[in-house]
């Protein structure tokens, strides 16, 4: 059985990219899913909010 031919760019998500998976109950975590909802992207605003959580962090570190 032959393997189906990658793309460069699936071959380097293969190799770098980590993915991570966020459950959130209706029940009682609605108010995280309106605040998702309402930003146009949600990885960018994930990413934001933890290097600004490392980086408060590093400063009471220091």
């Amino acid at each position: 059985m032959s393997k189906e031919k990658q793309t460069p760019q699936e071959r380097y998500a293969a190799k770098y990219k980590k993915q991570y998976s966020l459950p959130c109950f209706t029940t009682t975590e609605q108010d995280i899913i309106d605040r998702l909802e309402s930003v146009p992207n949600k990885a960018g605003y994930i990413k934001k909010l933890i290097r600004a959580d490392i980086e408060a962090e590093k400063e009471t570190k220091e």
